[in-house]
């Protein structure tokens, strides 16, 4: 019941007036992008037509809840892309930390694991979906579309709790147009920034047109990087203490070669061209293609430690993000069946740059015995015994390089509509390849001379940076000594304690993920109306299912590859691998030692279905009940090591299943007010959750944690009394897990690592090192992420003066505060976010084709909390966690003109 995006949105917040239609269904079919202007801005409210469910139809007529934000409303509430937009949508959160590393939920559907989203995310009939999406920007789009609950039955795997589709402007063959909008803007103590967009449609003959689209866009910053002036953000010295007791062993953090204001910036240009071809009579072919890159800096959260929107980063944060999209789609009728093929090729690189300091602090805080994770040297002087190296900085940092290719192709047919009853059936196929390429990393690692042993900053008599001739070993009081009877270097030094070569596994990298993921993903679906009165119409749809995943590559450190259990060397076929790797991936292989070729695999099939009664009890009102299932696909774990026992397995994790009962009502009362809600209770079931288990040396594995159920209430309402239109929308979503959420542990009699059969609340796994809770989650835990309620409500005063048409908007954002981890232990570490009021203003004028539009938003400048957000595992780093909040004090000026 998501109308109120179409209204608050859509009708209050953009369109000076509106007019509700009762069209019939074809003549709504004939037109998608209609819309009833009204005369004047005195007049009624407007029709939102919209393709969701694969055909053109009012959104009043649509028996699911749905939002639908136009295209005026996202220029005139600044929508640049994914966060903006989910701001304004009641039922969506967001988790994140930056442009293009963002991931939207429905309803407080929030996976914590698993290799599939939760939510579709389309550009026009395509797939993008996957988590952490592009920032697409929103510039010559008709409407954004949400469509809440499971999607399954025409949207598939990616939309378990919901899809988000983009819809753009499409050729016109009638009109030469163009257009164009120039904006500057300011946040309120940070950067400058602005943007330049344009579009032009060009008509050719009676049968082809062109239209393209392209911007340029520069956002100032709003976080400062300050200098850390010697002090952690905790206050202590930041000097690191590098895994000893020994005082002569010590580095000092200094950021203030990269201090630097108002870091976060972005720099984005992109654009699109589409053609519409018209060969024959009832048909159309349109090829498009959408290229965009985006590079953004700096951390887009704030360190409350530090101060307000401040952080101390000490390395570059960097993300470099570009995409394309090629898309066919083709649209015609063979005799009096509907034909529609959909077919895309999406390709999309990310180059990734991210501080990682704090880890380090948190492994040089662990005390004596971690030397060698911390104390590195190079710039020596002499040479064999004599040889003397100096420690470098042990700061670790993150680099990445992803690589995502995917095809997707889509045929439906429709059965002719002059049939009792109407059905869409079609087929699906995607294929999806993933490259991974992550290195968490130390600045001249590779080109090291060596490091310091374990327990050789401690041991008696000691030299650092010194070649070691003996090995250590500790005794039984735990105290290091020299082995002489474990000679590692002859030509050492006695009392060395360095070891020759470097930790580093592979370039700088002293942890590495390099992997292939491929995946597979077919589907036959149907879905079919039928008028069992004219007023009384049942839907009813199924969707069969078949998905494949394989994942071949290496994780690990460099005493990973040296396994000669788990680790096999490509070149030579022997088991444990040399390091550094050479430059070539997938050269050493570690995912799945228990098959022949290393790769693991899952594949599952299934189906999902929904049914929908609705009842047109007036031409403008309407109640429906909607009962609807959806999925997404379980995986594959790799085997894992655990410290003092050895190689184990681990169980797929299984799907997960969302089942929606809804009932809601869509009405429209003299065409002066409209009112939408919908109640909702949705069960979810074997929660995907990622873990780490005790003794894994920090790897992890996705597990499914249990059954929860989300009761919930959305609506949205517009009231336009002549000039002033007051709109307002919501939703209410109360989650929970049903049952105590059990935790992962080692089974020593099976070798692998299950979920435990039952668990008591406050008592640890036994033998678990460090102590684990048996209870992660206990009955009745609030799910995370998801504020309980959210909303926005505006009020919109249009005139003319003169020859101008003006207008006058205030409108206001609420939500409440959410929890940030299902685990209790990891939430509490993190702390729950804070709810939060902002408002937002903006005023505009126009005359003939152009228009000027002033805005301000959070105009009082409150730092509204969304999300906290860790750089590792909350148990190691909640203490330099960071608060994504929404944007602060943001102003500026939009001048456009259109032809």
């Amino acid at each position: 019941m998501k109308i109120l995006g179409v209204t608050t949105i859509l009708a209050g917040l953009s369109a000076p007036a509106v007019t509700f239609a009762a069209e019939a269904a074809e003549q709504v079919a004939a037109d998608p992008a209609a819309v009833a202007a009204a005369d004047d801005a005195g007049g009624g409210l407007t029709e939102i037509v919209v393709t969701a469910t694969r055909s053109a139809q009012s959104i009043q007529k649509v028996p699911i809840s749905m939002q639908a934000l136009g295209a005026e409303t996202l220029a005139q509430r600044q929508v640049k892309g994914l966060s903006d937009f989910a701001a304004l949508l009641p039922s969506v959160s967001f988790e994140g930390i930056g442009p293009g590393r963002n991931t939207a939920f429905f309803r407080g559907i929030v996976p914590a694991g698993g290799a599939y989203a939760s939510v579709g995310y389309y550009l026009d009939d395509i797939p993008i979906t996957g988590t952490e999406v592009p920032d697409i920007h929103a510039y010559d789009m008709e409407r954004v579309e949400a469509l809440a609950g499971p999607q399954g039955t025409l949207y598939g795997a990616g939309s378990l709790a919901g899809t988000i589709r983009l819809i753009t402007n499409k050729p016109n063959l009638d009109k030469f147009e163009f257009g164009y909008d120039v904006e500057a803007n300011k946040y309120g103590k940070g950067d400058f920034g602005g943007q330049i967009e344009s579009y032009i449609n060009i008509p050719q003959g009676d049968t082809m047109a062109l239209r393209v689209m392209g911007y340029y866009r520069r956002d100032g910053g709003y976080i400062d990087n300050t200098p850390n002036n010697g002090l952690l953000n905790n206050g202590s010295p930041a000097i690191y203490t590098l895994g000893d007791n020994n005082p002569n062993t010590n580095f000092a953090l200094d950021n203030s070669d990269i201090a630097k204001d108002d870091y976060n910036t972005i720099k984005e240009f992109g654009g699109r061209i589409q053609i519409l071809w018209q060969p024959a009579d009832g048909w159309e072919i349109t090829p498009q293609f959408t290229g965009q890159r985006q590079v953004s800096k700096g951390y887009f959260g704030y360190d409350p430690r530090v101060g307000d929107l401040e952080v101390h980063d000490y390395d570059q944060t960097k993300n470099d993000d570009r995409w394309y999209q090629a898309a066919l789609s083709i649209h015609g009728h063979i005799g009096d069946w509907d034909v529609v093929s959909a077919t895309g090729f999406f390709k999309r690189r990310t180059k990734t740059l991210n501080d990682y300091t704090y880890y380090t602090v948190t492994y040089d805080g662990f005390g004596a015995g971690y030397e060698s994770y911390l104390q590195f040297f190079d710039n020596c002087t002499g040479s064999g015994a004599s040889q003397q190296c100096s420690l470098i900085d042990p700061t670790q940092y993150y680099h990445a390089d992803t690589h995502r290719n995917k095809f997707t192709q889509e045929l439906h047919i429709s059965t002719p509509k002059d049939w009792p009853f109407d059905v869409t059936v079609g087929g699906f196929y995607q294929r999806q390849k993933n490259e991974t390429n992550t290195y968490y990393a130390i600045r001249g690692l590779d080109t090291i001379t060596g490091y310091t042993a374990t327990g050789g900053g401690d041991v008696a008599g000691g030299l650092i940076g010194v070649p070691a001739m003996y090995g250590i070993a500790y005794d039984e009081d735990g105290n290091p000594f020299f082995d002489t009877s474990d000679v590692i270097n002859p030509n050492g030094n006695p009392l060395g304690t360095m070891l020759l070569g470097t930790q580093a596994v592979k370039g700088d990298g002293f942890y590495i993920t390099e992997q292939n993921q491929l995946y597979h993903d077919k589907a036959i679906f149907a879905e079919g109306h039928y008028n069992i009165t004219p007023t009384l119409k049942l839907t009813g749809g199924i969707r069969y299912f078949w998905t494949d995943y394989a994942v071949k590559g290496f994780a690990g450190v460099a005493g990973s590859a040296a396994n000669t259990i788990t680790s096999i060397y490509i070149p030579t076929g022997e088991m444990g691998c040399p390091t550094p790797l050479p430059a070539e991936r997938l050269q050493c292989l570690n995912t799945n030692f228990r098959a022949a070729d290393q790769t693991g695999r899952y594949k599952e099939d299934g189906e999902t279905h929904k049914v929908a009664l609705d009842w047109q009890f007036q031409p403008d009102k309407m109640v429906y009940a909607n009962y609807s299932t959806g999925f997404r696909p379980g995986g594959f774990n790799r085997p894992l090591r655990i410290r003092n026992f050895g190689p184990v397995d681990v169980a797929p994790f299984k799907s997960e299943t969302l089942t929606n009962f809804e009932l809601g009502v869509k009405t429209t009362w003299n065409n002066i007010f409209r009112f939408n809600a919908a109640i909702y209770y949705e069960k979810w079931n074997n929660i995907q959750y990622g873990v780490v288990v005790s003794g894994a040396q920090g790897a992890g594995m996705t597990g499914n944690a249990g059954k929860a159920e989300v009761k919930g209430i959305e609506y949205d309402a517009d009231l336009k009394l002549g000039k002033v239109t007051i709109s307002t929308s919501g939703a209410y979503n109360d989650g929970k897990l049903k049952g105590n959420f059990c935790n992962f542990a080692l089974d020593r009699t099976t070798s692998s690592i299950s979920q435990l059969s039952s668990c008591t609340l406050g008592e640890d796994v036994p033998e678990s090192s460090p102590p684990t809770p048996q209870v992660a989650a206990a009955n009745g835990t609030r799910l995370p992420r998801q504020p309980k309620f959210k909303g926005t409500s505006s009020i919109r005063f249009d005139t003319y003066m003169g020859d101008y048409s003006a207008y006058l908007q205030g409108a206001a954002l609420y939500q409440t505060g959410a929890t940030q981890d299902l685990n209790v232990d990891s939430n509490a570490l993190l702390g729950n976010t804070k709810g939060f009021v902002s408002f937002d203003f903006s005023g505009g004028i126009k005359k003939d084709n152009w228009s000027l539009t002033l805005f301000l938003q959070n105009a009082f400048d409150k730092r509204g909390q969304l999300t906290r957000n860790t750089f590792c595992s909350i148990d190691f780093c909640s203490g330099s966690s960071r608060t994504f909040t929404i944007k602060p004090q943001f102003f500026g000026i939009r001048f456009g003109q259109k032809y």
